[in-house]
């Protein structure tokens, strides 16, 4: 189900709860909100959409992938200044991102897997990492 797009600041600065199996509903209206917003958005978190669980979705070159808890293990020593827009917020906002990241988190099926992102995709999540985090960009 497609849902809005929830632009209250008090709401998105919550730091997410740990999601569950009951919470795979979320992760499929995550999946179709992000579908529903292609042409203008490449990544999307739980709170975006209303839910206060630990779900981020990120286009990762030709699909999208759905991550439950996600938690950044290692990252790279560097870093760059770079500029990011939001769909819950108004224009741009300067950050600062790792070259690259790997994350533990849970897939759709709730298996435990581990990953290695870097480039934009790396960007990608770490912004709606943020978003868990209460940290607006």
């Amino acid at each position: 189900m497609i849902r809005p797009i929830v632009k209250d600041i008090l709401f998105l600065q919550r730091k997410a709860e740990k999601a569950s199996r009951k919470d795979a509903s979320d992760g499929r209206d995550l999946l179709d909100t992000l579908t529903a917003h292609s042409d203008t958005c490449v990544g999307m978190a739980a709170n975006m959409i209303g839910s206060t669980k630990a779900i981020i979705a990120v286009r990762e070159e030709d699909h999208l992938l759905l991550m439950y808890n996600p938690k950044i293990i290692l990252h790279s020593l560097t870093s760059y200044k770079t500029e990011e827009g939001c769909l819950c917020l108004f224009g741009r906002r300067l950050c600062r991102r790792y070259d690259y990241i790997t994350v533990r988190y849970e897939d759709e099926n709730f298996h435990k897997k581990k990953k290695r992102f870097s480039g934009f995709t790396a960007e990608i999540v770490q912004h709606e990492m943020d978003h868990l985090q209460g940290i607006l960009i």
